[in-house]
């Protein structure tokens, strides 16, 4: 059985050339990571942005069976779309920043979850498309509950709770964090 390798690569908020750092426990982001200018005209002291990359093969028969397939999946935070307000930065606010890639990381587990229970099939890339776009909606809807409840960091006591609640998820998750 002769087989076809074919390779796609998803990615979110990247392009092949921009600067990336791939989320880790033992790595916390610091000021210096957030490399892009303030925005001066709004509010917010910071902005992180991070996003979930995944890239897929599919291996397939020569009659253009799905036969297995393979996913690499990655929480990256982008330096040079991050910046933050010199003059206003502390390190709670960094915490904050820090959770909203800890976020990132959380739902790039829970995609990775997701895939392991898909069956090989033909409709292999779409089921693995669709779940990344679903993974990247739900990942959205969190940001901005943790924002509106943290009031983006200036509620102590909600921060500190959603401290302990990633914590406490990323656990949950540990079996598809990176090695």
């Amino acid at each position: 059985m002769s087989k076809i390798l074919l390779i796609f690569i998803c990615l979110f908020c990247v392009q092949d050339n921009e600067p990336f750092v791939v989320w880790s426990d033992a790595n916390k982001l610091s000021w210096n990571d957030f490399k892009g200018a303030p925005k001066m005209d709004e509010e917010a002291v910071a902005n992180t942005a991070s996003g979930i990359t995944f890239r897929y093969s599919v291996t397939k028969t020569n009659k253009d069976e799905v036969v297995g397939f393979t996913t690499e999946v990655f929480a990256h935070f982008y330096p040079e779309k991050s910046w933050y307000k010199k003059d206003r930065a502390t390190t709670h606010i960094l915490g904050h920043e820090q959770t909203h890639f800890n976020i990132t990381e959380l739902f790039a587990r829970k995609f990775k979850y997701r895939i392991s229970k898909l069956n090989i099939s033909n409709s292999i890339k779409q089921e693995l498309k669709a779940l990344y776009k679903t993974i990247n909606a739900e990942l959205a809807v969190m940001q901005k509950k943790y924002d509106s409840e943290t009031d983006f960091s200036r509620n102590k006591e909600a921060q500190a709770t959603w401290n302990a609640f990633m914590v406490t998820e990323l656990e949950k998750y540990s079996k598809y964090a990176i090695n």
